[in-house]
């Protein structure tokens, strides 16, 4: 199984080393090399310093066709574009985007992107904890109409692509 993750904060770091130790080809990406300091010194996985959003530096690591692509960078933006690029022009079986705003997270997974928000998941955590009722939004939205690969082959469905 192959993973490529964008963003290398403590969530990414993290994952990699889960699914590194899991026995997955892990590849992730940061702007910032210091970024890979909070990966342990036994991971196994390549870690490459670039824009996670710049089509051509994915390519060039290798990141077509993984079967998990995670855009977990800090900024809500750039966690779209990197998600984007993953199904559309890499042909990732599985895209997740971190997403901060609750509004935006639903949004992006009504246009085709998976979405984490982590506002919501941590509301609904410390709510719970509390005994308190949980909201009944998600802190993952799936998407409602999956994305089309790059070669034009639908994931899940077989709705025809909008030609411009």
């Amino acid at each position: 199984m192959k993973a490529v993750i964008v963003g290398c904060g403590r969530v990414g770091a993290g994952l990699a080393d889960e699914l590194d130790r899991a026995g997955w080809q892990v590849l992730i990406l940061d702007l910032r090399s210091s970024a890979f300091d909070r990966l342990p010194s036994t991971f196994g996985g390549t870690a490459l310093r670039g824009d996670g959003t710049d089509e051509d530096i994915l390519r060039r690591a290798g990141a077509e066709n993984a079967d998990l692509f995670l855009a977990l960078t800090e900024g809500d933006n750039r966690n779209v574009m990197a998600a984007l690029l993953g199904v559309e022009a890499l042909g990732a079986k599985s895209t997740v985007a971190k997403i901060n705003d609750p509004v935006r997270a639903e949004a992006y997974a009504h246009l085709g992107i998976a979405t984490l928000c982590r506002t919501n998941l941590m509301t609904s955590a410390v709510l719970g904890h509390m005994g308190q009722a949980v909201p009944s939004h998600p802190g993952i939205y799936a998407p409602e109409k999956p994305h089309s690969h790059a070669d034009g082959e639908p994931h899940r469905d077989d709705t025809p692509a909008l030609e411009v």
